[in-house]
């Protein structure tokens, strides 16, 4: 175990913020606005995160990375907090998080009327279904280059 003053709050952030997203891999938990806080309470670090949905199922998966991840640094005693309230929206995810959505062949957040096909650029996609591989994304198809592509839903 890590003594106490060995701690460092800082570099504890920064572990827990690049723990990567399991359904969306190139987002990290602090891209996606998952990442709410990170206390280091003498030896132990509490970490609070907000799901994207309620009941999503890469939550215990994210809170076992965590616990994983601090590990690794010589934290033995780590808590993950998941909290509710207020809901995650969408305008939590980052700038970059945006970027490295569309990178990954993902539309990122907006109203659905202003989508837009990350590959070509083209607008006017239609959607295929209103859930696609995660239920935070729904699989549309872009009306120019004919190519499937996710769209991360918006959420206020």
């Amino acid at each position: 175990m890590v003594n106490a003053a060995s701690l460092d709050a800082a570099r504890i952030r920064r572990v827990v913020a690049g723990v990567v997203d399991p359904e969306i891999p190139v987002l990290t938990i602090e891209d996606l606005g998952v990442l709410r806080d990170v206390e280091v309470l003498g030896r132990q670090v509490v970490v609070t995160i907000t799901p994207t949905y309620s009941g999503c199922p890469a939550m215990r998966q994210i809170a076992d990375d965590i616990r994983s991840a601090l590990e690794k640094e010589g934290v033995l005693d780590a808590e993950v907090t998941t909290v509710h309230s207020p809901a995650w929206s969408t305008e939590w995810i980052s700038e970059q998080g945006h970027r490295k959505l569309a990178e990954f062949g993902v539309a990122p957040p907006t109203a659905e009327a202003d989508v837009v096909c990350p590959r070509c650029r083209a607008d006017e996609p239609k959607m295929i279904a209103r859930f696609g591989s995660t239920a935070c994304k729904a699989l549309m198809v872009c009306s120019s280059c004919g190519e499937p592509f996710g769209y991360f839903k918006e959420l206020q």
